[in-house]
């Protein structure tokens, strides 16, 4: 069941989150899916529906996660937990490779985190290499 986000809230998280993707860093501009306000801790974690529990996900990073808020580390399978766009910056756990098309986890929530929402999913890393080529990627700021 999907809660009610007033307006105002929803305009504030997309500004905020600059029109992309919390955590694969797509621009919405650039897709012709709709972005999805996201219960960073899930309703059925009594996650609030609040600023700070919101983000902007694209739906297959959100249908990704879904209501996880953990995941396994590939490089050393501790179970971390996942990226939280509200409190945690972005650079601090991601860089993108050379060519941008791919995003490298530098932390355990990182790694954790690309794995999990399958942020470099084939057919992604794909259309980023064409934005790359059109100067729309990577973000200028993240």
């Amino acid at each position: 069941m999907s809660v009610y986000i007033p307006v105002d809230l929803q305009r504030r998280v997309r500004s905020h989150f600059a029109e992309r993707c919390a955590y694969c860093q797509t621009a919405e501009s650039l897709t012709v899916a709709i972005f999805e306000i996201e219960h960073i801790t899930p309703r059925s974690a009594q996650g609030e529906t609040v600023f700070e529990n919101l983000c902007l996900a694209c739906p297959t990073c959100n249908r990704f996660k879904s209501n996880r808020q953990t995941a396994v580390d590939p490089l050393d399978q501790e179970t971390v937990p996942l990226f939280h766009p509200q409190q945690q910056r972005w650079q601090d756990h991601f860089v993108w490779n050379e060519a941008a098309t791919e995003i490298v986890g530098l932390t355990p929530v990182g790694r954790a985190t690309v794995a999990a929402l399958k942020m470099n999913r084939l057919q992604l890393v794909r259309v980023r290499r064409m934005w790359v080529k059109m100067d729309e990627h990577p973000p200028k700021t993240v």
